[in-house]
């Protein structure tokens, strides 16, 4: 009796030392990057400095640094931060992005903030 459970443990002992590799299915592997909503921005990307002016009035900022520019438009509801980098090949400086907050450095919808900033110079 003692030699069978002897054997017995020992397979069992044994079996437990084994490796099992299951094989996975291969996951894709996909990249999301997020974007944010551009509906209601039209009026403002793509547009270049004489065109963000005639639309905001006069830029409350306006910094430079190496071929990029960023023109600042401030209103009592919001803070509009436009960014223009050049086009292909050199072309004019166009906005490429853009990012709103309010006064206080609280978010909000970039698309209202577009909406007021044009009220205030007439939305011309």
């Amino acid at each position: 009796m003692k030699a069978i459970l002897a054997v017995a443990g020992l397979a069992l002992l044994v079996a437990g030392c084994g490796e099992t590799t299951l094989a996975r299915p291969a996951m894709p592997t996909v990249v999301v990057r997020p974007t944010q909503p551009t509906s209601g921005l039209e009026r403002v990307m793509g547009q270049n400095a004489a065109g963000l002016t005639q639309l905001f009035g006069a830029a409350n900022a306006d910094v430079r640094e190496g071929t990029a520019r960023k023109l600042q438009f401030q209103g009592t509801f919001c803070v509009l931060d436009t960014y223009l980098y050049p086009g292909k090949n050199g072309g004019e400086a166009t906005v490429t992005y853009l990012d709103a907050r309010q006064p206080d450095g609280s978010p909000i919808d970039r698309a209202s903030c577009v909406a007021a900033l044009a009220r205030r110079n007439g939305g011309k």
